[in-house]
């Protein structure tokens, strides 16, 4: 999701606010708790590297980096912008992205790609498709497919715009291949149209904002960044939130739903002005557990914002399939479990910012796998960044 643009970070350790294992409580549910999450692995950080604000690449201004991906084939990272054609034309980036276990090196820029639709043509902006028609995309994730290297991504839709969030296939220059069916229970109505029963969907610029792989690399899975509509309110200072997580086949079959326990929003005191915590970001560890990337944004008194960024460990065991349970509110079911792997804020860097982007990364000398993170910095200049994280990996 893209942030509004006066946030910005303080880089603040709340641990009492981080809590593992606790599943927050969410109003108007008839929920279950998980057994916690076994222990797992953990995190140490190697390095970060930035990219300056709109460093012109190509002709392109870089940044709103929302989705990242190792290409293990090709020794690359893709990255995906958030950009909805407003800048440029919607495009991911391809990368070299070295590192040890001591030592991240500086971010190398090899190639930008656009999206195309269907006909072949670039997405529009805003302007472009009043007139031309089209969709405007907010494109929130990207993922390679380990089967052929082609690429899979997300947008979130727009429900002024009556654009519908979709999972979309595409070959490695952005070409279309084609969409992913979606469940009903996504579909946003048309604007204007008239009210049938509860409002229903995904909510405004709160969509598909995770995709991932599945361990078996035959099926997706793809994350919601807040609850459906029909599934209960967002996450706020006093409850969390239940999101669906679903695992796709390839041809858009539902292969199974699981519901997530979102965090309540973390409080810093004072009277907020604006206030969210949403899933930004899933990664798949094995068949049954994934890593889920939690990213928060409070607005304190004098109007500055302050991120909050956890990654936690889901583990489906145990959980409810609620693929057919049209509505979570006044229904039944076993929450997924969950464990805290790491509390971002902790790290003290001096500065975290808007954590949107989290992909598995090549083996390091001495076995361990490495993971590496990215921000979308919303192109606001002095304000936000675009930063990578590199992190080892540490089995337990």
């Amino acid at each position: 999701m893209a942030v509004p643009l006066r946030r910005i970070l303080a880089p603040l350790a709340i641990a009492c606010l981080l809590a593992a294992c606790v599943q927050p409580p969410v109003r108007g549910v008839h929920a279950t708790a998980a057994a916690p999450a076994e222990p797992g692995m953990a995190l140490r950080l190697i390095g970060e590297q930035r990219i300056a604000w709109k460093h012109d690449y190509q002709g392109t201004a870089v940044g709103g980096l929302s989705g990242i991906d190792y290409d293990a084939s090709n020794d690359r990272w893709v990255m995906t912008s958030d950009d909805r054609s407003a800048i440029n034309p919607a495009r991911f980036y391809t990368a070299k992205l070295r590192y040890d276990a001591q030592h991240v090196a500086p971010v190398e820029l090899t190639g930008v790609h656009f999206y195309r639709q269907a006909d072949g043509s670039p997405y529009p902006n805003l302007k472009a498709w009043r007139t031309q028609g089209g969709e405007v995309p907010d494109i929130e994730s990207i993922r390679v497919d380990p089967q052929d290297g082609s690429l899979w991504y997300t947008s979130e839709g727009d429900r002024k715009l009556g654009a519908q969030p979709f999972i979309r296939h595409a070959r490695a220059d952005g070409s279309l291949i084609g969409s992913l069916p979606l469940p009903a229970m996504f579909a946003m109505p048309a604007p204007g149209a008239p009210a049938q029963g509860k409002p229903s969907g995904v909510r405004d610029n709160l969509g598909f904002e995770g995709l991932a792989f599945a361990a078996d690399g035959q099926s997706l899975w793809a994350a919601i960044e807040a609850p459906l509509l029909q599934d209960g309110p967002v996450a706020d200072f006093v409850a969390g939130a239940h999101n669906r997580i679903t695992r796709f086949g390839r041809d858009g079959q539902v292969l199974a739903q699981y519901v997530y326990p979102l965090e309540k929003v973390a409080s810093i005191g004072g009277p907020a002005r604006f206030a969210e915590n949403g899933i930004s970001e899933i990664l798949a560890i094995d068949e049954h557990r994934l890593l889920v990337l939690e990213r928060a944004g409070v607005q304190d008194a004098q109007g500055t914002f302050h991120e909050f960024v956890r990654v936690y460990e889901m583990d489906v065991r145990g959980a409810t399939d609620v693929k057919d349970v049209a509505a979570l509110q006044g229904a039944s079911y076993t929450l997924a479990g969950k464990r805290l792997v790491l509390d971002m804020n902790a790290l003290n860097l001096p500065r975290l910012d808007n954590i949107e982007g989290i992909s598995w990364g090549p083996r390091l000398a001495n076995g361990h796998a490495s993971l590496v993170m990215v921000s979308d910095d919303n192109f606001h200049d002095k304000i936000q960044v675009t930063q990578f994280l590199v992190f080892e990996v540490l089995p337990r």
